[in-house]
């Protein structure tokens, strides 16, 4: 399946095909538009296109002074700051590649990224990155310069390949006075087929691969995505995901520049959502686990309000759940609905969405996991348009994308334009179009494995296509298997269900190849934590709390509402959870046990929670476990807990048509 003809018009803009010359370009027709702004110490600061452009010109001099030269590699590291995203622009417009990574990596990870990609310049954020830099630097001499953006902490670092963004600026500017010509040189010899990024996979099975993709890919995408949801110069977005993530790099970075609108960069990720509800986006994207949890905080303000007002709140919001998403669509609703709509947007729903920052917004995207479809209906029955897409590393972002006014809980949308989408005989999702990546860096075997001669790529994702013509997902093909008796066994399926409720932060499903489903769960601390103390429930942290009784009645409440759904699906019905236990520690990247972007490495959990996994299917009532963990200034030290396990109600499976 594939885009109507008439969308494919959209594709691409010769002369603008690199992000040099579309930095140039709007640096000559909106120079004085704010491009970006960056909360510091409280006050929002702002630059202008032609601002950008300078210190852009300043800082790919410095580095060009630095020996940094077409085809090198540039490391950034860091939160979101303009600094960095000027660093990709200014590598960029020196034919070199930037390679993001994510600033909580352990030392161990970045490591295995830098040397894999070749680095040898790096531009960081701040002390904790140069630090992490400087320890790799001991068994690998290859990193020859490592600028920083902010100075605090470094005044007694001396080394001669450490210096600051703003001294190679400087650097730059005599730079550039000596060779006149040389920057407009370079940036306007970059082409689009050149290499424009490389970002690197989350690694849920092993290391993670250098995904190289050009200007065409990224740049064709994101115009395309622009075309088909309107956007203007006049967005503002807010920058806070990992600029390492390949979406990121589609939102607020290429989109901005194909588009001219503005990028807000929060202070620090303790002030999201202040900063949110001061800017206040008209473009956003979050992942579900986001919405969730701003849901989540809503609920237990509601729980302090005053009768009236939690009165009020659920009685509009009943009126929302009936109409709002109808409105939202355009559809037909009665005079009388719409006027009691329009005063709950006046009492409840605006004042909701300015609390949450997202008054002002005209589209708003969710990916990565499934979303609830209880959360995803609150939010549109408020008005917001958010929608569901599909896309991956591999593909720049947009495979899939749901269309105004066709938005369904359970699909993905329809294909973008340009991409074609298709369904394998086992069942795996393939799509091609110009967002296909141009290979794993220094891993042909691989890139042969995933994209095929003629473009398409291989997903790993099992799905299928609706009626409606919508995409449907159902999991990661590989991790499709069967319980004994033949049932399908969709692990990741059964864990997104789990996921919905505010209390389940996440899950583990094991299953494939014995006789029924178990479930590994993590409590949502504050979520139970704010529900234990309302009814006066004591305890000391979360080892404590995920082990008290109450909390495993919590859980069964939520397994066994997954488990009555799981028995109206004729395919899924005997795969209902059997037995499950609320772990005793929170899965933690740190420990291995999720990707940088928390995706769940369950073969890597099954392995080091063995005990407890063959507890689940014996009859014991309890396990004890002994956990090596790793605490955020680097020590280790051993957790250890008799972990409990329940067993889960089980429902009568629907039965079959005939």
């Amino acid at each position: 399946m594939s885009s109507s003809p008439d969308q494919r018009k959209a594709s691409g803009t010769a002369e603008l095909n690199t992000f040099p010359k579309l930095l140039q370009h709007h640096a000559r027709v909106r120079g004085n538009k704010v491009a970006m702004r960056e909360k510091d110490l409280g006050i929002w600061q702002a630059w202008s296109w032609q601002q950008v452009l300078d210190e852009v010109r300043a800082l790919a001099c410095g580095l060009a002074a630095l020996g940094f030269k077409s085809g090198d590699k540039l490391a950034i590291i860091g939160d979101n700051r303009p600094a960095l995203y000027m660093s990709m622009a200014a590598a960029q417009c020196l034919g070199g590649i930037p390679v993001p990574l994510y600033q909580d990596s352990v030392t161990k990870e970045m490591a295995f990224v830098l040397d894999n990609a070749d680095v040898h310049y790096a531009i960081v954020e701040d002390q904790e990155q140069v630090d992490k830099l400087l320890e790799i630097r001991e068994e690998n001499r290859s990193i020859r310069h490592i600028l920083y953006d902010d100075p605090r902490g470094m005044r007694h670092y001396d080394f001669p390949f450490l210096d600051s963004i703003e001294n190679a600026r400087k650097q730059g500017r005599e730079y550039d006075k000596a060779h006149p010509g040389f920057f407009d040189e370079k940036a306007d010899s970059v082409r689009g087929e050149d290499i424009a990024i490389m970002l690197y996979t989350s690694g849920t099975t092993g290391n993670p691969k250098g995904v190289v993709l050009t200007y065409d890919n990224v740049i064709i995408t994101a115009r395309n995505g622009i075309i088909r949801e309107g956007l203007t110069e006049n967005e503002e977005v807010l920058a806070y995901l990992p600029m390492a993530w390949v979406g990121d790099n589609l939102f607020s970075y290429a989109q901005s520049y194909v588009a001219g609108f503005t990028v807000n960069c929060p202070e620090s990720g303790a002030t999201i959502l202040t900063d949110l509800r001061e800017i206040g986006p008209t473009y956003y994207f979050a992942p579900p686990r986001v919405y969730e949890n701003m849901l989540t905080q809503v609920m237990i303000r509601m729980e302090d309000a005053s009768k009236i007002k939690q009165r009020l709140f659920h009685y509009f919001m009943a009126l929302a759940k009936r109409v709002g998403t109808r409105i939202l669509d355009g559809k037909d609703v009665s005079l009388s609905e719409k006027l009691l709509y329009q005063l709950g947007n006046f009492l409840v729903f605006g004042p909701l969405r300015d609390v949450l920052g997202l008054n002002r917004i005209r589209l708003a995207y969710t990916a990565g996991e499934a979303i609830g479809p209880e959360i995803f209906d609150f939010y549109r029955s408020l008005g917001i348009n958010i929608k569901q897409l599909y896309g991956q590393t591999e593909g720049m972002v947009f495979i899939c994308v749901q269309p105004d006014g066709e938005v369904y809980a359970d699909t993905v949308g329809t294909p973008a334009i340009d991409v074609e989408v298709k369904i394998d005989d086992n069942g795996e999702v393939l799509y091609r179009g110009p967002g296909v990546f141009h290979s794993y860096y220094k891993n042909p075997e691989s890139t042969a494995k995933t994209k095929t001669e003629d473009g398409w790529v291989y997903t790993g994702d099992a799905g299928f296509f609706a009626e409606n013509g919508h995409l449907k997902i159902i999991d990661r093909a590989k991790d499709v298997g069967k319980l004994q008796d033949g049932t399908m066994f969709a692990p990741k399926y059964i864990e997104n269900k789990l996921k919905f409720f505010s209390f389940i932060k996440e899950a583990v499903a094991f299953g494939d190849q014995r006789e029924n489903t178990c479930i590994f769960i993590n409590i949502d601390l504050d979520a139970v934590g704010n529900w234990a103390e309302r009814r006066n429930l004591a305890y000391s942290g979360y080892i404590d709390l995920a082990s008290q009784d109450e909390v495993y009645d919590l859980v069964q409440e939520c397994v066994d509402k997954v488990n009555e759904d799981l028995s109206q699906d004729p395919l899924l019905s005997n795969s209902q959870i059997r037995r499950f236990l609320v772990l005793h520690k929170e899965l933690d990247a740190d420990d291995g046990e999720l990707t940088r972007t928390r995706k769940v490495r369950r073969s890597f959990i099954a392995e080091r929670y063995a005990p407890l996994v063959e507890a689940l299917y014996s009859d014991v009532p309890e396990c004890h476990i002994e956990t090596q963990v790793k605490f955020e200034d680097g020590r280790t030290g051993m957790l250890s807990a008799d972990v409990k396990i329940r067993e889960a109600r089980q429902f009568t499976p629907m039965a079959k048509a005939s």
